[in-house]
């Protein structure tokens, strides 16, 4: 965790109305009530397509990418949480647009941060206005991280869980589960890891089976995605 006079960069990534904002502001929060330098960089596509009244278009996905990643590098010291960065940007202009120049950007900044945090999918999905497509793309978007992130060398874990259970998810896979200060953490633990298995089985519609009930573990996590992707050929 950031002290005083260091940097410490944390990115949140996923697919659409999967908790990522939610959860940027829960960790935010946690974290200055211990007292810690904190500074939330918000999805700067929600603020664009705010003011312009639309969806960006092709040529405009670039100049998006580079002011998301210019929110997060003006701050140099303290935790930085950030809601989303340029990977998900270059994920969509891949998806909408069979775009796959932003890549090499995305994924030079994505390296930058300290841990990647990507939310899952056992949240239900809800409208949000112009940047909402709909469930069916959720799953196409998540492989699609997932990949990128792989391609990049970039290691990262998956959160699940509901509410506060999230949050506490989170702590645990940024190595912060000392830091949880609710005395039920452990019970809500053991039904977090329930959930998952459920979630995951949900997901991968029982194709494969599972070999880990561990929260949020990495090495489980690619796993499921070297499964599925085998399954979908």
């Amino acid at each position: 965790m950031a002290t005083a006079n260091t940097l410490t960069r944390i990115a949140l990534l996923g697919a659409e109305s999967t908790g990522k904002t939610q959860l940027g502001l829960a960790l935010a929060l946690a974290l200055r009530a211990r007292g810690q330098e904190v500074h939330l960089v918000s999805e700067y596509l929600r603020t664009w397509c705010d003011a312009q009244g639309r969806t960006p278009e092709p040529h405009e996905q670039a100049q998006i990418a580079q002011q998301q990643a210019d929110a997060v590098l003006q701050h140099t010291s303290g935790t930085v949480i950030a809601d989303t960065t340029p990977m998900m940007t270059a994920v969509y202009s891949h998806k909408l647009f069979n775009d796959k120049s932003l890549y090499a950007m995305a994924a030079a900044h994505q390296r930058m941060y300290d841990m990647t945090l990507v939310t899952g999918l056992d949240l239900p999905w809800v409208a949000d206005g112009l940047q909402r497509d709909g469930p069916q793309v959720r799953e196409p978007v998540d492989a699609l991280v997932r990949a990128a992130l792989h391609s990049a060398g970039v290691a990262y874990k998956v959160v699940y869980g509901q509410g506060e259970e999230r949050l506490n998810n989170a702590l645990l896979a940024l190595g912060w589960e000392d830091k949880v200060a609710n005395p039920l953490h452990h019970t809500m633990m053991s039904a977090a890891q329930t959930t998952r298995t459920q979630a995951q089985y949900a997901l991968n519609r029982g194709r494969t089976a599972w070999a880990c009930d561990k929260c949020s573990d990495a090495e489980c996590e690619h796993r499921l995605f070297t499964d599925l992707l085998k399954a979908a050929k």
